[in-house]
């Protein structure tokens, strides 16, 4: 379900999930082990992550089958292990890039705009919000979290229309950072990552704390 690997002190953190890399109890709980490793690996040392997909998809969003199913207990117990990932990602301690590989919907769209930086291969996936055409509200947390990487414009556009944005046009609005061939998605993010990795812990999570704290606490980083 999660692959690790690491070229030097960047870490690949890749999603080889069932049905579109869909996020479930089980994804997001696979998730917070892999970043423990991450974390356990650098300590204070030098470090960056990059999380990528695989197949068709970066992540189609929840797995509505599934947690459809899920008791209300369970939905709730669910719901704060996927905002904290959210808020966990945003304050994490090392810089961090989105590699996306394909689709990006709804919360997969959320776990790109989690990472500092976001790079996008060329010939396929859009970046959307598709709540408004499904009939999902987005959470207050999670819309803070939105507005905090978007400008207000495109952030107003993106939830309200569930526009699909190409790469090219996430590009252009400044959601995704660089675009790239699929051939070069990684080296790309590698690249991107490289001087990054270089900073000192301490002060690259002090930074992002004042950055993103206040939106990363209502996502319950903070939370036992």
């Amino acid at each position: 379900m999660i692959q690790l690997s690491h070229q030097g002190n960047i870490h690949i953190l890749a999603i080889n999930a069932p049905e579109g890399n869909a996020v479930d109890e089980k994804l997001v709980a696979a998730m917070h082990e892999a970043l423990d490793s991450v974390e356990a690996v650098v300590g204070d040392g030098p470090g960056a992550l990059v999380i990528t997909g695989s197949g068709k998809a970066f992540s189609v969003g929840l797995n509505v089958p599934v947690v459809m199913q899920y008791a209300p207990e369970k939905i709730e117990v669910f719901n704060k292990a996927l905002k904290k990932l959210f808020g966990r990602l945003m304050n994490f301690k090392m810089p961090t890039v989105a590699a996306i590989n394909g689709h990006a919907f709804a919360a997969g769209a959320f776990l790109t705009l989690a990472c500092d930086y976001r790079v996008m291969r060329n010939d396929r996936g859009w970046f959307c919000f598709s709540e408004v055409d499904v009939g999902v509200p987005i959470g207050a947390a999670e819309m803070a979290m939105a507005k905090d990487k978007l400008s207000a414009s495109v952030c107003r556009d993106a939830v309200l229309t569930g526009k699909r944005y190409t790469s090219a046009e996430g590009l252009a609005v400044n959601i995704i950072d660089e675009v790239c061939s699929e051939e070069d998605l990684i080296p790309t993010a590698l690249e991107m990552m490289s001087d990054l990795a270089e900073k000192k812990r301490g002060i690259f999570k002090a930074l992002k704390t004042t950055l993103y704290g206040k939106t990363a606490a209502g996502l319950g980083v903070n939370d036992e």
